[in-house]
């Protein structure tokens, strides 16, 4: 493979294990055979970054200035294009890219489209998220552009998938989580689901396709696809 030459920029800190992971997908996805084969590519990781869901949902600190200032950062070191490996940050980024003149992949909008070319087609996909990415309707919006309707966890699921996201986040990857995972998983497909988002990107920490009895979609691993995929229709610097 011959490198394009362009500067991917990943926008990360939310959080630093789901950052590294993502990088690591990256990497797995780039048809390379030495390291001279992969992309350039330049992380601005601040885990100063406000929770997303707590702005979202309790009127907290706001992430976006932190966010915008990631942006800048990544543009002024050279990347011409970037990745946000945080769903529930694609609630605050809306207008980010042209204010930048710098291309964004959407993670949510590659996610719908992978799932809207899934063959067997699936009609009916659950979700397992932040509250903050549930409330903002971000996967509800972007899948139903293409026909598919969002299974959600009840309230009692979500509050547990919640907790489990925030443990993972200080390093609790233990059967314990692993099993209660899937426990909800097998209710959402009980319920008609067809296939479960990891959308969280500190989720595919701990569920992988094959751990349930529905196919896993991770988006953080379609947003390192589209990456890859990218840089080789972008014209070099």
């Amino acid at each position: 493979m011959t490198p394009s030459g362009l500067l991917v920029g990943i926008l990360g800190g939310m959080g630093p294990a789901a950052t590294a992971d993502f990088y690591a997908k990256l990497i797995r996805a780039t048809p390379a055979e030495t390291d001279q084969d992969h992309l350039r590519v330049v992380i601005w990781a601040d885990p100063r970054v406000p929770d997303r869901s707590a702005s979202l949902l309790d009127g907290g600190a706001d992430p976006a200035p932190l966010i915008e200032a990631g942006i800048r950062a990544l543009k002024d070191a050279g990347a011409d294009l970037i990745a946000i490996p945080c769903n529930t940050a694609h609630a605050f980024i809306e207008g980010l890219a042209e204010r930048w003149d710098v291309p964004i992949v959407h993670m949510i909008e590659e996610t719908a489209r992978r799932i809207a070319g899934l063959d067997p087609r699936v009609e009916r996909v659950a979700l397992l998220a932040t509250t903050g990415t549930v409330r903002a309707g971000l996967y509800q919006d972007w899948l139903g552009r293409t026909g598919r309707e969002v299974v959600l966890p009840d309230a009692r699921e979500q509050a547990w998938i919640a907790k489990s996201i925030r443990g993972i986040k200080s390093g609790e990857t233990g059967l314990e989580v692993r099993i209660g995972i899937a426990g909800i998983v097998a209710a959402l497909a009980a319920r008609g689901a067809q296939a479960v988002i990891a959308g969280c990107t500190e989720l595919p920490l701990v569920l992988h396709d094959g751990d349930v009895s529905i196919p896993v979609v991770d988006p953080a691993q379609i947003l390192a696809e589209a990456v890859v995929a990218q840089t080789t229709t972008r014209r070099i610097r």
